[in-house]
């Protein structure tokens, strides 16, 4: 059974990763790799020395540290306060909703933000002006300051209803003894959350929290490309996967692109390294 998904593992993401020595070489497509020239470690140089490095890097942090900030503690939240729902159809209504949202693609969720946000016609625009709150129609989407709200806001609406499935299940198998004891003993559904039901999940939490950290640079790709398709917005969308697809696809800078991939790779597992090994000291650590 688990010998089909270890052949696609090793089909996508492990047989791929020869191709990242055209990241040491001035990569041809008509050469190939073994013909390729080797320059060593010159695109990374470029790389480092690119007048667009730190405000990539800025973007990438700050966004990922956004949604790490407001999107990780959300589905917890939402699972937390689910827990505390009596009404069974209320309950499950309100999951219904919050997690069909995952599966729609972001063309669909790019889109329905864009006609959202318009100025012709666009409800946003259309109720602020009607209850009085701006004159005129703004352009959301061509002005820098209100990008990274409305990155991080649509990415959140998308993801938290699934997310916080995982949380729902290990609270689900929480002993109910626990809290009939801490009722007897006066305890309020406060102090129960506080005191039951998170330590018991914290395991997941932390388990969750590891990962997040190690895809810190990973500021996303899709909503990005997709909501900040306007050239005015580059300044703050500009994120390194974004990069690396219009360095690689867009400017034919195959070599370039693939040692900036492979520079937040490694970064990347030096993070995850990092957090498994301060997580170890809870008893929480993936290895």
């Amino acid at each position: 059974m688990v010998l089909p998904a270890l052949v696609l593992i090793l089909i996508f993401n492990y047989f791929p990763m020869y191709g990242v020595i055209i990241a040491f070489q001035d990569y041809s497509v008509f050469k190939g790799f073994a013909a390729s020239p080797w320059v060593g470690f010159k695109h990374f140089v470029d790389f480092f020395q690119a007048p667009e490095l730190g405000v990539v890097m800025r973007n990438t942090i700050v966004i990922s540290f956004l949604k790490l900030a407001i999107g990780f503690p959300a589905p917890i939240i939402l699972a937390i306060l689910l827990n505390e729902v009596k009404n069974m159809f209320f309950k499950r209504f309100v999951q219904t909703v919050s997690y069909l949202p995952y599966f729609l693609s972001w063309v669909i969720v790019a889109n329905f933000v864009i006609s959202l946000l318009s100025t012709d016609n666009g409800s946003v625009n259309i109720f602020l002006q009607k209850i009085g709150v701006i004159d005129e129609p703004i352009p959301y989407l061509s002005v820098t300051e209100y990008f990274w709200t409305i990155l991080v806001t649509t990415n959140v609406w998308k993801e938290i209803g699934f997310a916080s499935i995982v949380y729902l299940a290990a609270i689900a198998s929480i002993d109910p003894h626990l809290y009939e004891s801490a009722a007897i003993d006066g305890a309020s559904r406060f102090r129960m959350t506080y005191l039951i039901t998170f330590p018991c999940i914290l395991p997941v939490v932390m388990i969750f929290s590891i990962l997040a950290i190690g895809n810190l640079l990973n500021a996303g790709f899709e909503d990005l490309l997709l909501l900040g398709v306007n050239p005015a917005l580059r300044d703050v969308s500009e994120v390194l996967d974004t990069y690396v697809y219009r360095m690689g696809i867009t400017l034919n800078r195959y070599s370039f692109a693939t040692a900036v991939g492979l520079f937040k790779a490694i970064v990347s597992v030096g993070l995850l390294t990092l957090a498994n090994y301060l997580a170890r000291r809870t008893g929480n650590s993936l290895w």
